[in-house]
């Protein structure tokens, strides 16, 4: 049995000071500081830290990411893009086009280190790797859930660009071996401008009720290459196959119509927003307040562009504000619900308890030592979340299912070796790139 004691706990609906936390894999007693002494002569406590009046919030949840990007940073390849589609063709699908199962390993390993550094403990991946499609998606499990216990939802974007039976068949074969608690599965499309009526037919025939996992109108021009190949959106498009499953993640969604909005919601959809990646290819930004209109929950993404989620808080923030030329045009509290969202998701996706710390929730948490220089209480602790610790969130120990990741900013163990194998392995995939 392990403690926490002397800190304040908030967990994006009650805040609390002067608490404790007791907990093993899951949380087991909380309680302010003045009962601790005589309830921890209770349990055999074994692990004791003192937060010294810091912070604790739960672990986050990251609702749509690529692991495979990792590999991009610092990267340089001819690129001149004058749309959408060319970003893809200049940068990314070259990248994913040569990146074999040992890449994707240690990307994901690294991935995972940065992941613990910026609070995150659930992740949410939507992978592609031409060369090695099968067992890619076991490799990503391997390093993020096996190797450092954190959370995952895995997939594999199909495509038209790839060999589509051996899509189809790792993101069937990975769906059945799901464990609930740790991770699961969705059915992994890329887009609608890359994939055929014979390949969503194809799905059709084996989804059953998965969830699917798909980037839809990300630019207008996903949008366009629908309404002329096919005479409808692209979520009539995919709705006409019926693959819309509950659950299913519906990725960027800028340029949706009110009717395309209006299905989403009904079909038990959820819609994942991007804001820096989007601000960062220029497409645009989503319309948040039709989106809410329409009863769309939304959930928060960084599409690989890091290994953190927090900077995507403000992102939206900021980003809503200034689409609306309106500071009121999106508040604290509606970025509080898509927090809220993705607990909820994942507790469902995975058929278990995150982001409250209640008893028999799971012990996935983290502090933040960062002492306050003004008051905080239950009145004001979003604010102090959103404007104050967001903008650098990195905790000083991480928790995941109750065991001890980071301590004093230090991930625990030793991590040097894969880290370095990275970077050649970084070095030869940029090689054959150019």
């Amino acid at each position: 049995m392990k403690a926490i004691k002397n800190v304040q706990l908030f967990d994006f609906v009650d805040y609390k000071e002067n608490q404790y936390l007791i907990f093993d894999d899951t949380i087991v007693h909380r309680g302010s500081m003045e009962e601790f002494p005589e309830v921890s002569k209770q349990y055999n406590i074994n692990q004791i830290t003192d937060g010294e009046g810091g912070l604790v919030i739960p672990a986050l949840v990251l609702c749509h990411t690529h692991i495979y990007s990792s590999f991009a940073r610092g990267m340089a390849l001819p690129f001149n893009p004058k749309n959408f589609l060319e970003i893809l063709q200049q940068l990314w699908w070259k990248l994913d086009s040569k990146l074999d199962l040992e890449m994707i390993y240690h990307s994901a390993y690294c991935s995972a280190m940065g992941y613990i550094k910026h609070g995150v403990g659930t992740v949410i991946d939507h992978h592609a790797s031409a060369k090695d499609i099968t067992g890619s998606l076991e490799m990503l499990k391997k390093a993020v859930v096996d190797d450092f216990g954190l959370r995952g939802m895995f997939c594999f974007e199909s495509s038209d660009r790839f060999d589509i039976d051996l899509c189809i068949q790792e993101n069937l074969k990975f769906h059945s071996s799901v464990e609930h608690g740790l991770y699961n599965s969705h059915f992994g499309m890329h887009a609608s401008m890359t994939l055929s009526d014979e390949t969503l037919g194809k799905i059709k025939e084996v989804l059953g009720d998965m969830p699917i996992h798909i980037h839809v109108a990300e630019s207008e021009m996903d949008q366009q290459d629908c309404q002329s190949k096919y005479g409808i959106s692209v979520i009539e498009r995919l709705d006409k196959f019926g693959l819309l499953n509950p659950c299913s993640l519906i990725v960027h969604g800028i340029y949706l119509s009110e009717k395309e909005m209006s299905i989403t919601a009904e079909r038990g959809c959820y819609l994942v927003l991007n804001p820096l990646s989007n601000m960062n290819n220029g497409v645009g930004l989503p319309d948040y307040r039709k989106i809410k209109s329409r009863g769309v929950k939304c959930l928060l993404g960084n599409d690989g562009m890091s290994n953190a989620v927090a900077n995507e808080w403000q992102a939206l923030l900021f980003s809503m504000h200034h689409r609306y030329s309106d500071p009121l045009g999106f508040g604290l509290d509606d970025l509080q619900q898509i927090i809220l969202n993705s607990y909820e998701y994942a507790n469902s996706m995975l058929q278990t308890k995150l982001g409250r710390f209640d008893k028999g929730y799971q012990a996935d948490f983290m502090l933040l030592d960062e002492q306050n220089i003004t008051p905080i209480d239950g009145s004001n602790a979003l604010g102090h979340l959103f404007f104050g610790y967001a903008q650098s969130l990195r905790p000083s120990h991480f928790w995941s299912g109750g065991k001890l990741k980071m301590e004093d900013y230090k991930i625990l163990g030793d991590h040097e070796e894969k880290r370095k194998r990275s970077v050649e392995l970084a070095k030869k995939l940029w090689k054959d790139l150019s």
